[in-house]
């Protein structure tokens, strides 16, 4: 398997592990397969008996393997093992899925070590690089941004590893006390937090700015974690893939998704498993106050937003104005044009974005790739979290109850149960929780006292020529394990 970017219409292949540790392609454009491979209804009865028989673990690993030539599959098998295990997860499913009622289910993200479905990713992300850096005799130095979940799951998945340091900027002021502490607070000499002066747009241009000086990103082997990473959205795939395992009654059933996605991440690697033909039926944009991408599912308009025009709301991770994933489903709606792609994200987006309004594809997206999108308010949270409170005795983060106010306002139009991909869990959002239900929401007991810890954040102006000289200097100053 050979991947691309986006932006390269000579189509120059790149091996997995290239990718892995790349990141972002040097023409400013985003790494995809050069085609994804097509299950079968024999091949999901066999994924049906290995998630049953083998755990999720050894479904990741023959997912991935239809990804990956580059790495030996018993490594991989033992990468997967190694990345979805107790107690790294706090249920043995890794991705246990319960039944609400209304046709509607949770998919459980959120078990792993920072309460977040960042995990599912970055647990495997950190394993990967380990082995391929081992492989290599090689060190990176890993450069993200983070709204709020990011940050912390690739922290944790990376603390410790050989040959790798994190350098994570957060838009200073805009995390949840939990998520600050979360990050803020790990002790790991080789773990670099920077608050920017900014929102996580700004937070999201500085690593592409940094990224893109190909002369530094090379000197001081800088690579990415964030959902620009190919190897992110592919260890995504998986849990929608094991979603549907559950939840579906044979190999011909359609499930559907709603997602909170602000990046388009996520909801991107149901695309992709759609694609691979997986039978997902509708997959719903969930977004909040911040509504980009339903703006363009409805109207066809993509239109990024500055800093000063995105909303602090109460769903603080998907306070996001410019999707940074959304260019690897724009390049598959225009039959990879790769021309007309690097037309659109690297001239039309800086100026203030592009239109497919009058194209002929705008129509296929809906009927063809399935994809519906809502949008919701402050209001509209703290109703949904207080409602399925009291309906099903379920407690719901704020984001997740985003992507519930989505699949219900279309649950009346589609046929199929939809599975509602859970975000965090609700200790991370205690404020708006209470504000919604009147109570404090459980600490789980892995959590107690994280609030406590003291804190190691660097301040930064929103500068990239700045970044990098913090970078410089810490790299200088310490080496590597």
């Amino acid at each position: 398997m050979q991947y691309f970017s986006t932006r390269d219409a000579s189509a120059t292949p790149m091996a997995f592990t290239d990718i892995l540790l790349g990141g972002l392609a040097p023409d400013g454009g985003l790494y995809l397969p050069e085609n994804y491979p097509h299950v079968t209804s024999a091949t999901l009865e066999e994924w049906r008996g290995i998630l049953h028989e083998g755990g999720y673990h050894a479904l990741a690993a023959e997912i991935l393997r239809l990804f990956i030539d580059d790495i030996p599959a018993e490594d991989l098998r033992a990468i997967t093992a190694r990345a979805y295990r107790t107690p790294t997860f706090a249920d043995p499913a890794i991705v246990p899925v319960t039944e609400l009622g209304e046709g509607l289910f949770i998919g459980h993200l959120s078990e792993g070590p920072t309460a977040a479905f960042k995990d599912m990713a970055m647990q495997l992300l950190g394993q990967l690089f380990e082995y391929e850096l081992d492989r290599r005799g090689e060190t990176m130095n890993i450069l993200g941004a983070t709204s709020g979940d990011t940050g912390s799951s690739a922290e944790y998945a990376m603390r410790g590893r050989r040959g790798i340091r994190v350098f994570m900027l957060t838009p200073a002021g805009r995390m949840t006390p939990f998520q600050q502490a979360q990050m803020f607070g790990l002790d790991d000499a080789h773990i670099y937090n920077i608050a920017l002066d900014g929102v996580f747009d700004d937070c999201q241009d500085v690593v592409k700015a940094v990224s893109a000086d190909a002369d530094f990103k090379r000197e001081y082997r800088i690579g990415a974690v964030n959902s620009i990473n190919w190897a992110r959205l592919l260890a995504q795939v998986v849990y929608y893939v094991a979603c549907w395992l559950r939840v579906s009654r044979s190999n011909e059933e359609k499930v559907s998704f709603s997602v909170p996605t602000g990046n388009f991440g996520d909801i991107c690697a149901g695309h992709i498993a759609r694609c691979m033909g997986v039978p997902i039926d509708r997959l719903i944009v969930a977004t909040n106050e911040n509504d980009v991408l339903d703006e363009f599912f409805r109207t066809g308009h993509y239109r990024p937003r500055s800093a000063a025009e995105t909303q602090a709301t109460s769903s603080p991770s998907m306070d996001i104005s410019r999707a940074s994933n959304f260019e690897r489903f724009i390049f598959d709606v225009l039959g990879r044009d790769a021309d007309r792609t690097r037309d659109l994200f690297g001239t039309q987006v800086p100026q203030g974005g592009f239109s497919l309004a009058e194209d002929p594809v705008f129509p296929e997206i809906a009927e063809h790739w399935g994809f519906l999108s809502a949008r919701s308010t402050h209001e509209d949270r703290l109703a949904t979290i207080r409602d399925i409170r009291e309906r099903y005795g379920v407690l719901v983060d704020p984001h997740t109850a985003d992507g519930i106010m989505a699949a219900r306002t279309w649950s009346a139009e589609i046929d199929s149960p939809i599975v509602c991909l859970e975000t965090a869990l609700p200790v991370k959002f205690a404020e708006t929780i209470k504000e919604a239900t009147g109570t404090e929401p459980h600490v789980p007991e892995r959590f107690a006292g994280i609030l406590d810890a003291p804190r190691k954040v660097k301040d930064l102006p929103n500068d990239a020529d700045t970044v990098k000289s913090y970078i410089r200097e810490c790299i200088e100053q310490t080496e590597v394990r």
